[in-house]
């Protein structure tokens, strides 16, 4: 048996994020279908550290895959060793033999997965009419996410804001230069997310809230993308106590996600948040019903994007012939 061997330049050779887009949202549709298996993932962190590996693992009954997804980070030692802080691997594993059919790095998978399932929201919960985007954070997941919701919607403004000075020039500066919008770095994240229509949030969620409610205008959009195990918070909870709160999983989210911290003060019972967003897409529930409410997507990231991404790209590097194949057994 062999399986194909794919390096994150591989990967990236085929790489297309508008197929990306579509695939998550496929894979959305699918899970308020019914046609997922997804387990609880696991997570593993070193002792008085915030460096852990997390493990995904998940079946799409329609596209026939079992994927298992590791994602290392917080090692902010690495780049004294010649590493980088965080570092994905994706096993493909055919689900009616269980053969391993690809093992592929998994750093673009889970970058432009992420990135989509932000764009995704504002695609369906933005205002029509929604023209300045803030993103709260500028590492590669803020690139990202910028890139991916340009594609679904006009911004006439981005205002972005971080902790850090020197990343925040460096984010204002470049992606100033690649997208030809206009951005403007803010001195604090309460003058971004005052002025916004859409605001996305992608820090590593350790610091506390770093967007609260007295900031947020009626109409506005809320991307919640940094908080993804216990503890992590980017959102004031009581935003949620007036918002329409719609999650990826809301079992997942109530457990990890932004919508614990509501959910953990009584603010919101589980039972008030209003779907998930692959309901939407099914038109199951509704989306956004007028300009002024304030809509939150609270995203922790499930492995069924990982699945049908990964899926995607295997089809498209044996199309092309890309990687390296290795027989573990004859």
């Amino acid at each position: 048996m062999k399986t194909l061997l794919l390096n994150k330049d591989e990967v990236g050779a085929v790489f297309d994020l508008d197929e990306v887009l579509t695939a998550v949202e496929n894979g959305y549709r699918a899970f308020n279908s019914g046609k997922v298996i997804q387990p609880d993932f696991m997570g593993v962190e070193l002792p008085d550290s915030h460096a852990c590996i997390d493990f995904k693992a998940g079946l799409d009954l329609d596209g026939g895959y079992i994927t298992l997804k590791s994602s290392a980070g917080g090692y902010y030692k690495n780049p004294a060793l010649g590493l980088p802080t965080g570092m994905n691997t994706v096993m493909l594993f055919e689900a009616n033999t269980g053969a391993l059919k690809c093992i592929m790095d998994g750093t673009w998978i889970t970058g432009c997965r992420t990135a989509a399932a932000g764009a995704i929201s504002v695609k369906y919960l933005a205002r029509e009419d929604a023209r300045t985007l803030c993103i709260i954070g500028a590492g590669n997941q803020a690139r990202r996410q910028l890139r991916a919701i340009i594609r679904v919607r006009d911004f006439t403004k981005v205002l972005v804001w971080n902790a850090s000075s020197d990343e925040l020039d460096a984010y204002v500066r470049e992606m100033a230069a690649e997208t030809g919008l206009d951005i403007q770095k803010c001195e604090t994240a309460e003058q971004a997310v005052r002025a916004a229509d859409v605001v996305v949030t992608v820090t590593r969620g350790h610091r506390g809230a770093v967007v609260k409610k007295d900031w947020v205008k009626p109409g506005t959009h809320i991307v919640a993308i940094g908080s993804d195990m216990q503890g992590k918070q980017e959102l004031d909870a009581d935003i949620f106590k007036e918002a329409k709160v719609v999650n990826d999983s809301v079992e997942l989210c109530i457990k990890y996600g932004d919508t614990q911290h509501p959910v953990k003060d009584g603010l919101i019972r589980p039972e008030d948040i209003h779907a998930e967003i692959g309901e939407i897409l099914l038109g199951r529930k509704s989306g956004r019903e007028n300009p002024e409410e304030i809509t939150i997507f609270d995203s922790v990231g499930m492995a069924i994007q990982d699945n049908v991404t990964v899926a995607m790209l295997y089809k498209a590097a044996l199309d092309k012939g890309l990687g390296t194949y290795y027989e573990f057994f004859k």
